[in-house]
């Protein structure tokens, strides 16, 4: 078995009282009522489309496209850049 270590780009911003997080490589998104909560929330939903994606043979990496990134629309927005960490485990047989 072999380990493959998977990491994306992620931003945090602020609308209204929520906090939104988005991962700019596989363009999903999620939310919190603290950042914390909005990068945890996102965690779980990244992990969940990986995971979904794989399973129905989907493409993993769908990149935000540039006039929706918001690094590059609104960086004034951006409280804060992260980066999310996946190991994924792959078995290779006949």
């Amino acid at each position: 078995m072999e380990n493959i270590n998977l990491k994306f780009e992620a931003v945090i911003t602020k609308e209204d009282d929520i906090f939104c997080s988005l991962c700019i490589d596989l363009n999903v998104a999620s939310e919190g009522e603290t950042i914390e909560e909005a990068k945890k929330n996102l965690i779980e939903a990244v992990n969940d489309y990986i995971e979904i994606a794989i399973e129905n043979n989907l493409p993993i990496m769908r990149k935000v496209s540039d006039v929706n990134n918001p690094i590059l629309t609104t960086p004034e927005e951006v409280i804060e850049k992260f980066s999310i960490k996946t190991d994924l485990k792959v078995e290779t047989y006949v």
